[in-house]
């Protein structure tokens, strides 16, 4: 059960589950905070325990503004543009032909028809951008099937605002932000074995922790990394 505590202006989100002990935590981009409780905690005694870390919060949330953001694309020539944590040149070619991506060892070149809109360039990049990743998830996903004893039943691809990825375990999917594509390669590795782990564990619970110290001790280096990297300026949180 989700409640909520108000504290001046900053609103902290409640909720209610079977631990042990308490979990504060501040998620990028905007600094939003949520704690999870003992199932019987009473909401003063949780309001007593965020406001005697008051401190801590603004602390992070002033990191997180203070977080580099990426400013948004326009996909002119020469402006620079991430791929798989390397950053490249774009050159744009306008020409009467189906448009499309190419990749060399220095540039990306675009190739869009003349006149065409900052909108329709950034189409032709997106579906590019998903074609690289579903050239890469299959792989990926047998890979820690194998490792995780776990079945996915299909992936899927898009934008989200607010999440690096997240999974629903009744249908045994998992979902993924097209935006990981910019990140160096383990990076997306890090989010898809923390989703495919909640196959196993939904919640993020000691369990999960356990699960995911025993398959993928570096991750708290891969979490710290690819929170600590530009944000897109549509922007967005952690590994859900």
């Amino acid at each position: 059960m989700k409640k909520s505590i108000q504290l001046g202006e900053l609103t902290i989100e409640i909720t209610r589950k079977a631990v042990k002990h308490v979990h504060l935590s501040v998620h990028p981009p905007m600094g939003h905070v949520t704690l999870v409780v003992p199932t019987h905690t009473r909401l003063d005694v949780a309001r007593a325990y965020a406001i005697s870390k008051l401190g801590w919060i603004r602390n992070q949330q002033t990191k997180l503004q203070a977080q580099a953001r990426e400013t948004p694309r326009q996909f002119i020539e020469r402006e620079s543009h991430d791929l798989w944590g390397r950053r490249y040149l774009l050159s744009v070619l306008e020409q009467e032909t189906k448009p499309g991506v190419k990749l060399d060892h220095r540039r990306i070149t675009l190739i869009v028809r003349p006149g065409s809109s900052r909108e329709k360039r950034a189409a032709v990049m997106h579906h590019w951008h998903r074609a690289l990743l579903h050239q890469t998830m299959p792989a990926l996903i047998q890979k820690w099937q194998l490792v995780l004893g776990v079945t996915v039943n299909g992936y899927f691809l898009q934008r989200m605002k607010t999440r690096w990825g997240s999974c629903n375990y009744r249908s045994g999917t998992i979902r993924l932000n097209t935006e990981l594509v910019k990140k160096p390669k383990d990076l997306l590795e890090y989010v898809v074995v923390h989703e495919m782990l909640h196959l196993i564990e939904p919640t993020h619970n000691p369990r999960f922790i356990a699960l995911l110290d025993t398959h993928y001790p570096n991750w708290r280096e891969a979490r710290a990394e690819l929170n600590a990297l530009p944000l897109a300026a549509e922007s967005w949180g952690g590994p859900g």
